[in-house]
């Protein structure tokens, strides 16, 4: 059966006020945190971003959050996380029930309405406490898939079959994507896994789900992530060489994997090409691929070659906090810019089964080009 074309979210990706990233910050990702509450871990991580601008709560525009009732267990979570924002005098917010990369998508539209002229974005994650594999399952169907309990990694697993099928990757390639990312993560002092690792001590080891085996597969992460917007000359004055979002743009494919090729995804190329992403040469992207299958769809799809840095983070398989792993792609690609290191980064992001919704930012310094 054919892919029915994905559906355009928006257009006017690149219209508007010149918006920039102009401060990042993380949690160290960790496999549990059970002493720390949603608001403890996202508090550190808030007021490190704020310090970074010299802002205080009471000087932001905007604020939007990202996070997921399922994975906190109880309706409305995001209202007790704001004790660590700190809503009182009443301030202008907003959440998205998606990956924080989505909320920072609703403050970059803030924005560009000129209500606002700065924006805290932040999202964070606690997979430890239950079954994330399970807890992913509630994103299906809930009349023909969600009662069947497919997990997130059988899922998976279908796609990367899929892909070995059609002569796009082995077993092998799958493990080399695991090693460059753990080599990568060795430079993050956020990262969860990090160091060497062997492509044939990996191949020995046993599967979760056919064709996957436990290096294929993201880390279960709790993690926060916060990000500052800032337009115009708000954002020249409170960093010397912002991160420029010159194009953002999402979409998504059909809701049920049966009906899609799940070795393409059009909804990422469309996004891609609404953002900008093929105008210029890229110095890196960072590609939220959860497993290492989805990394091979996602290059196909950006048309990246080895040329191109992908994930010089770790990316998501040496880290992954449900809700806040996207909005870190962003952010990763904003600190490449901030430090000197690229002119002009890809950021993705994604949610759903097997890459269903993607969003694509280009985000570039004010010099811009290739360095």
């Amino acid at each position: 059966m054919s892919s029915p074309a994905p559906s355009p979210v928006h257009s006017g990706a690149r219209s508007g006020r010149d918006v920039a990233v102009v401060a990042f910050a993380q949690s160290s990702h960790t496999r549990r945190t059970d002493q720390l509450s949603e608001v403890e871990l996202v508090m550190p991580v808030l007021h490190d971003v704020l310090k970074q601008t010299g802002l205080t709560a009471n000087r932001i525009g905007f604020t939007c959050s990202g996070s997921s009732d399922y994975l906190a267990g109880r309706a409305f979570s995001f209202t007790m996380a704001l004790d660590g924002v700190g809503a009182w005098p009443p301030i202008s917010e907003s959440h998205v029930e998606m990956d924080g990369a989505w909320a920072l998508y609703e403050a970059w539209v803030k924005l560009q309405t000129g209500e606002a002229d700065t924006a805290l974005v932040y999202s964070y994650g606690k997979s430890s406490p239950g079954s994330v594999r399970d807890v992913l399952t509630r994103q299906l169907d809930p009349y023909t898939l969600a009662p069947l309990w497919p997990d997130s990694i059988a899922l998976a697993a279908l796609q990367a079959q899929a892909l070995i099928d059609a002569g796009l990757t082995d077993e092998r390639g799958l493990a080399r994507t695991a090693v460059r990312s753990r080599r990568a993560a060795t430079a993050n002092p956020h990262a969860q896994l990090r160091g060497s690792a062997d492509v044939e001590d990996l191949l020995r080891r046993p599967y979760e789900v056919e064709p996957l085996r436990r290096h294929d597969c993201p880390p279960i992460s709790d993690g926060a992530a916060a990000v500052i917007l800032a337009a115009g000359d708000a954002a020249r004055a409170l960093h010397a060489n912002p991160a420029w979002i010159r194009g953002i743009d999402h979409r998504i494919e059909a809701h049920q994997p049966g009906v899609r090729d799940l070795t393409e995804s059009p909804s990422t190329r469309l996004a891609a090409a609404a953002a900008g992403a093929f105008d210029a040469p890229l110095d890196a992207a960072e590609l939220h691929a959860p497993f290492t299958a989805q990394e091979i769809v996602l290059r196909r799809a950006l048309d990246l070659d080895d040329r191109v840095p992908v994930n010089p983070s770790g990316g998501p398989l040496a880290a992954n906090p449900v809700m806040a792993a996207g909005l870190i792609r962003l952010g990763e690609a904003a600190a490449l810019i901030h430090r000197g290191e690229a002119g002009r980064v890809l950021a993705h992001a994604t949610s759903g089964p097997c890459l269903q919704q993607n969003l694509v930012a280009v985000l570039e310094s004010s010099a811009g080009g290739t360095r």
